[in-house]
């Protein structure tokens, strides 16, 4: 196959996405969606479109060929690995302080649920969404747990509740659809198909509403006025953490299909999630910083994931 057909195959894989999130903030600076409209339509995705998505992609799946232990074992000790590393040289720098759970949290945290999720099924279809479910609901609960400690240990307000950490945890809509759908999965129990149909519905519109939502939000002040701290979580979240942790799993031996590799990587090189703006604003971190590491992180992601693609197909890894 030849590099302009790899190229071809990378951009028809992040183009429609990333086409999706720029249309989402063209209309944002047009005023045809408003922040009311960013607001509830990221509440309508987390709590119900997304959760049926997922729900709806693994009730019908054979867990025995689409579960294997050793992919989802190395995604999560993957991201135990990326953090205790991360928290360790932050303490040399940027060192003490509110920053460094903010950088730390903002360098190994993905944006899984909507970004990682959406090139995975723009990868593989139904199976690449069904495997980057699964990834999602491993690292998705470290990450929680992770982030939550990062920032209340550099804070330094205290103990930690946490039985509320806990109970966020139980009550996350994206936990309970993929735990729900795993079991189903495994004993097999019939879904009415009035039902399955009405959540397929509601599933269709989370891409396209979530890319929307997140592109609203993006600002070109952040290319401006980003710090370097927030240059270098960027660096690392994009660059350094995917090959990284995609060289490993390849250079571990591990017996991991085409499928199962390209899903890691688009886990990994995901751009930093949102909520870790919100999650450093309500536990004192500097919030600007994590406002300007989830805005360029996104805005660069279409080049780096397009480049990663490119490379792994070039090499016949996916």
């Amino acid at each position: 196959m030849s590099y302009l057909d790899n190229l071809l195959f990378a951009l028809s894989v992040t183009a429609p996405i990333f086409l999706v999130m720029g249309t989402g903030w063209l209309l944002r600076r047009i005023g045809w969606i408003t922040e009311d409209f960013e607001e509830v339509g990221s509440r309508l995705v987390f709590k119900l479109a997304l959760p049926a998505l997922i729900l709806t992609s693994l009730v019908d799946l054979d867990l025995s060929s689409t579960m294997n232990a050793q992919h989802l074992g190395y995604g999560v000790a993957a991201t135990l690995a990326s953090f205790f590393a991360l928290w360790f040289i932050s303490a040399w720098w940027p060192g003490s302080g509110p920053d460094r759970g903010v950088f730390v949290q903002g360098a190994f945290r993905g944006n899984l649920g909507i970004i990682g999720l959406a090139v995975c099924a723009s990868l593989y279809g139904k199976s690449g969404l069904a495997m980057g479910s699964i990834l999602l609901a491993g690292m998705t609960l470290f990450y929680n747990i992770l982030s939550v400690f990062a920032l209340q240990a550099a804070s330094g307000r205290g103990q930690t509740s946490w039985r509320h950490v806990t109970l966020g945890i139980i009550k996350n809509p994206l936990i309970i659809s993929i735990l729900s759908g795993l079991v189903i999965a495994a004993l097999k129990i019939p879904v009415p198909k009035l039902l399955l149909t009405s959540a397929a519905y509601f599933g269709q519109m989370t891409l396209p509403l979530a890319l929307l939502c997140v592109g609203a939000t993006l600002t070109l002040g952040a290319l401006r006025h980003g710090s370097i701290p927030a240059l270098i979580a960027v660096l690392v979240k994009l660059v350094l953490l995917p090959v990284i942790l995609t060289g490993g799993a390849i250079a571990f031996g591990f017996d991991f299909n085409a499928t199962e590799l390209g899903t890691l990587f688009a886990m990994f090189a995901a751009p930093t999630a949102t909520v870790s703006y919100v999650m450093a604003r309500s536990m004192g971190g500097n919030h600007q910083l994590a406002a300007n590491i989830v805005a360029l992180s996104t805005l660069l992601a279409p080049i780096t994931l397009s480049i990663g693609i490119y490379l792994l197909r070039s090499l016949a890894l996916i």
